[in-house]
C-alpha cells in the first residue's frame, strides 16, 4: 500500500506539471491547438508561447513530468519501492514500458518542440544525468535485495538517457545524431535487459522464496537456464561488446563527449561500478556456496523459458546488428538535429 500510494503521488504531481505546461501552450495567442505535429513542424506557432509562462519555464514543466516517469535523480525514490513490492509481471511492464515513456517524452517534446531551450539547458540535463549515473551505481553497490539492486541500477542507466539528450549542447561544430540515437537506443535496450533481469529474479524468488542475496548461493547447478539468462542480461547491462547494451552506451558517450567531455568521462566511471554490482550479484547468488535447502530446486519450465529466450535473442541480435534499430531511430531524430543545427 505504501509503495502504491507513493507511486500514485509522484505520478499525479508529475502529470500536474505537464498539464500546466500543456494549458500554457494552448491558451497563448496564435497557438490554440494540441496538435504535436503542427507545433513541431511550424516553429512560428510556438514563438508566441511564453506569454503566461516563459518558454524556459514551459520546457522545465514538461521535463519534470517526464523526469518522474524516467525516473532520474532526484525524482527516483518511488521506483525501488514500487519494484520491490510489485509482482514480477508488473516489474517487467514497469521497467520495459512505463519508464521509457519519460525518455520518449523528453525526445519528442523537450527536444522536438523546444529545441532552443534544449540547447540552452543541455548543461543542466547532463549534470542531472551524470548525478543519476553515479548515484544510482553507488547506491546499487549497497543493495542486498535482488529487485532493489535492479531498480537502483535502472536509475543509473536512465541517467545515460539524459546524458545522450544533453549532447544537443555541443558548442563546436555541428550536432550529430549519435547522442540522441544513443538515448533512444538506451530506452529500448534497457527495457529488454531489465525485463530479462526481472523475469530471472522472479523465477529465483518463486523457487527459493527469498530475494536476499546473502541467503542465496550455488543456484547455477540447480537453475542453469535462469543463471545463463541472468548472466547474459547482466553482461549486457554493464556494456559487454556484442550485446545490445554496448551499442547504446557507446553512442551516448560518443555524442555527449563532443559537448561535455569531463562530465561524460565521469559518467563512464558509472559503467565500471556497474561491472562491480552485476558480477557481485551473480557470484553471490549463482556461483557462491551451495545451500542444502536449495537441493531440490527446479529450473525454468518450457513455458517460462520461452520469454527468457526471446529477450536473449533480442539482446544478442541488436548487439550483433544494431543497424536494425539505429537506422530507424536516425530517420526520426535527423529532423530534430537539422532544426538545432539551423538555429546555431
Amino acid at each position: 500500500e505504501y509503495s502504491a500510494m507513493k507511486f500514485l503521488i509522484f505520478t499525479i504531481l508529475g502529470s500536474a506539471f505537464m498539464l500546466v505546461a500543456i494549458v500554457a501552450v494552448f491558451v497563448t495567442p496564435e497557438v490554440g491547438t494540441f496538435d504535436m505535429t503542427a507545433l513541431s513542424t511550424q516553429a512560428t506557432m510556438l514563438t508566441s508561447a511564453g506569454v503566461l509562462i516563459p518558454m524556459g519555464g514551459i520546457f522545465w514543466l514538461f521535463f519534470i513530468g517526464f523526469a518522474v516517469k524516467l525516473p532520474t535523480w532526484p525524482f527516483h525514490t518511488w521506483l525501488p519501492d514500487a519494484h520491490t513490492d510489485a509482482p514480477t509481471a508488473a516489474s517487467v511492464m514497469l521497467a520495459g514500458v512505463l519508464l521509457k515513456m519519460g525518455g520518449y517524452g523528453m525526445l519528442r517534446i523537450n527536444v522536438g518542440m523546444f529545441p532552443g531551450q534544449a540547447v540552452d539547458y543541455a548543461w543542466a540535463l547532463v549534470t542531472l544525468g551524470v548525478i543519476s549515473v553515479l548515484y544510482g551505481a553507488v547506491v546499487t553497490l549497497r543493495q542486498t535485495d535482488l529487485k532493489r539492486l535492479i531498480a537502483y541500477s535502472s536509475v543509473s542507466h536512465m541517467g545515460l538517457v539524459l546524458l545522450g539528450i544533453g549532447s544537443v549542447g555541443v558548442a563546436h561544430g555541428e550536432l550529430t545524431v549519435a547522442g540522441l540515437n544513443g538515448a533512444a537506443m538506451q530506452l529500448f535496450t534497457h527495457g529488454t535487459i531489465t525485463g530479462l533481469l526481472f523475469l530471472g529474479v522472479g523465477l529465483v524468488y518463486d523457487r527459493t522464496h527469498t530475494r536476499y542475496i546473502p541467503d542465496l548461493g550455488g543456484l547455477a547447478d540447480r537453475m542453469p537456464v535462469v543463471a545463463v539468462a541472468l548472466l547474459i542480461a547482466g553482461l549486457a547491462s554493464l556494456g559487454l561488446p556484442g550485446l545490445s547494451g554496448f551499442i547504446s552506451e557507446v553512442l551516448v558517450f560518443l555524442g555527449a563527449f563532443q559537448a561535455y567531455a569531463w562530465p561524460t568521462a565521469l559518467a563512464v566511471f558509472g559503467i565500471v561500478l556497474a561491472a562491480g554490482y552485476i558480477l557481485w550479484m551473480m557470484e553471490r547468488s549463482f556461483f557462491g556456496l551451495r545451500r542444502e535447502r536449495f537441493a531440490d530446486l527446479t529450473d525454468a519450465s518450457l513455458v517460462e523459458a520461452i520469454p527468457l529466450g526471446l529477450l536473449i535473442i533480442s539482446i544478442i541480435g541488436v548487439g550483433v546488428y544494431p543497424a536494425i534499430l539505429t537506422d530507424v531511430f536516425e530517420m526520426g531524430l535527423q529532423p530534430m538535429v537539422a532544426v538545432i543545427n539551423a538555429e546555431r
